[in-house]
């Protein structure tokens, strides 16, 4: 019973006292607490491992019986008015107390595993939105092609409803995809989400048409439609929680904002390739085949996409997390804050998905308004020609996809909050001047308005990627995302061009989205004032990541003077605790063994 008890006590606190002996500000008393009430949730992972839970429990709540004479001096120490800490003015501006960051705890990041799975996320988000772009702009062809003897308004809706099955899709794929994301990895997840993805997207361009199959060619139509929304539900929150959790974090804002600026790359793909169709086919061999082929060329970039994102490992603070788990039961799991369902995640991280909801719905009600929206409105308020109307907005997706990196390495160097707030300022300053200056009808000053509605979709949208993930912990971030962004984006994003068109046809007045983008500003500037600042600091529950050896050392030599260190939400004491229950279980299985069982 006495080894059971050392055995028992040192593994609750022999982490602690090896830091505690390289704190200058630590002394015995110091020492003494941390041995009698460990921090976080190491004492439950290893009570789990060596059968002392309940006997600490009682050491904890007091129970004399059960604390020996380590206890006895414990509480000597804890009453004697000898034994007092130090007065604040005599401790560190900055001390820390308990484990403390170790060189082996930062994460290197590599930089060609960086660069590859970037690459890796990029195209499969590029991809994405490539068909988004498509079939917005094949919108009326695909409904004289399922829905020939139709009356044209039946036509068109159908294929606006077609399109907005996407979007009833995206929050249950969020929700599915989330929860196997935070189980099972992101790495994984990705792959397959990108897979339905490709898939659906190519069998669209083999569907017989309603010539040859009646109406089961529109139904055909709306189920892979319905599968591509689906699996885009985990695509983006994915590959955003991939993507932040892989970027070092002083340069996260500019490595995460090139996943947007694949997405609007990826539109202007999909615009210009149907425009290209448009101009060397024609209309009347884009609805007999050519709308095939937009579809079709989603097989071969598909399948370059997959073996890329195949290519790519787990994300390190995922991985972190899983280590700090391996030795752990499923209770101690969720101690340590995975959720056990979406309901207990909803419970518990209600508010940061709230601020997350905001953010997303007013960053993509201007963005739709630039990429989904825009044409139509060229063409029906404007009297633009279709193929023009489509041209002038590819050149300002190109332009929005460049700045999407610059304003990303601004957020580094400013912070998220700032810039998202700028995008909020800028929306409600400048939509109205924009959309007068769309309307005066010339090329120059449609242009001119266009990127000014594209400078503030990069201030919104540039942050997305690297602020949302960092608002939920390790345990929870992909479940959070995916919930936080789909129903924000299915319930404002997809409905924007019915919202627009709606308004403009009740008040009879061309400037009603300016004025929608300024009233969604206002109420989505609410997430900036409340969030908290993630810039230049871990991911919560996530260890530190730098691009350097020669970084770490810094970080971990000025960790008592770095503001942007919080050692509190870093699962140091976890991996520790796993750590040493491995040993433990490892030193009791080789204990039972028979001592000459290893002899032949």
């Amino acid at each position: 019973m006495r080894g059971n008890g050392r055995s028992c006590r040192n593994a609750g606190s022999g982490g602690r006292r090896r830091v505690e002996r390289g704190n200058p500000q630590s002394g015995p008393w110091q020492a003494r607490v941390n041995r009698r009430v460990p921090r976080g949730y190491s004492s439950w992972l290893v009570e789990a491992s060596t059968g002392c839970t309940s006997r600490r429990r009682r050491h904890h709540q007091g129970d004399p019986t059960a604390r020996g004479i380590a206890g006895k001096r414990q509480n000597v120490s804890s009453s004697n008015p000898s034994h007092t800490p130090p007065s604040s003015a005599a401790r560190a501006p900055r001390e820390r107390r308990g484990r403390r960051l170790r060189v082996g705890d930062v994460t290197v990041v590599d930089r060609s595993m960086m660069r590859r799975a970037i690459s890796g996320t990029i195209v499969g988000n590029t991809m994405e939105w490539y068909d988004v772009g498509v079939y917005g702009y094949l919108a009326v062809t695909m409904g004289k092609v399922f829905l020939p003897t139709a009356e044209p308004s039946v036509q068109i809706l159908f294929s606006l409803g077609v399109f907005a099955a996407t979007y009833i899709a995206r929050p249950l794929g969020g929700i599915v995809f989330g929860r196997l994301g935070d189980k099972l990895g992101r790495q994984k997840i990705l792959a397959t989400t990108l897979i339905m993805m490709a898939s659906s997207t190519f069998l669209i361009g083999v569907l017989p048409d309603y010539a040859l199959v009646g109406v089961l060619g529109p139904v055909l139509l709306v189920l892979l439609k319905l599968v591509q929304g689906f699996s885009t539900g985990g695509e983006y929150a994915g590959a955003t929680t991939f993507i932040s959790e892989y970027s070092p974090d002083r340069k996260r804002g500019f490595f995460a904002s090139f996943l947007d600026a694949g997405s609007y790359t990826g539109f202007a793909l999909g615009a210009a390739v149907v425009s290209l169709l448009q101009v060397l086919a024609g209309s009347e061999a884009m609805v007999e085949w050519a709308w095939r082929i937009p579809f079709l060329l989603a097989g071969p970039v598909g399948a370059i996409a997959i073996y890329f994102r195949l290519k790519i490992e787990e994300s390190p603070a995922f991985q972190a997390t899983q280590d700090a788990q391996a030795s752990a039961s499923s209770e101690i799991a969720d101690l340590q804050g995975r959720p056990r369902n979406v309901f207990v995640l909803i419970a518990r991280h209600w508010r940061p998905l709230l601020l997350a909801m905001a953010i997303v719905a007013a960053s993509n009600i201007v963005g739709y308004a630039l990429t989904s929206y825009m044409p139509t409105y060229l063409t029906d308020t404007l009297g633009y020609d279709p193929l023009h109307g489509t041209l002038l907005t590819i050149p300002v997706l190109i332009l929005l996809a460049v700045i999407m990196p610059i304003a990303g390495r601004i957020s580094d160097r400013v912070g998220r909050r700032p810039v998202l707030l700028a995008g909020a300022i800028v929306t409600i300053v400048f939509s109205v001047p924009a959309f007068l200056l769309i309307g005066l009808g010339t090329v120059p000053t449609t242009l001119a308005g266009l990127s000014l509605l594209a400078l503030m979709v990069a201030l919104w949208v540039c942050n997305q990627a690297s602020a949302l993930p960092a608002m939920f912990p390790t345990s929870a971030r992909y479940g959070a995302m995916g919930i936080a962004f789909n129903v924000a984006i299915a319930v404002f994003g997809g409905t924007t061009p019915l919202i627009i068109q709606f308004l403009i046809e009740v008040t009879k007045n061309d400037l009603a989205p300016a004025w929608f983008l300024m009233g969604a500003s206002v109420v989505g500037a609410i997430g900036p004032i409340l969030m908290k600042e993630s810039a230049k600091r871990p991911l919560p529950g996530a260890l530190p990541a730098v691009e350097s050896e020669e970084e770490a050392r810094d970080l971990v030599e000025h960790q008592d003077e770095n503001p942007y260190l919080d050692l509190s939400t870093m699962p140091l004491e976890q991996l520790d605790a796993a750590h040493q229950a491995r040993l433990e279980a490892d030193a009791e299985r080789g204990a039972r063994e028979p001592v000459g069982s290893g002899v032949s």
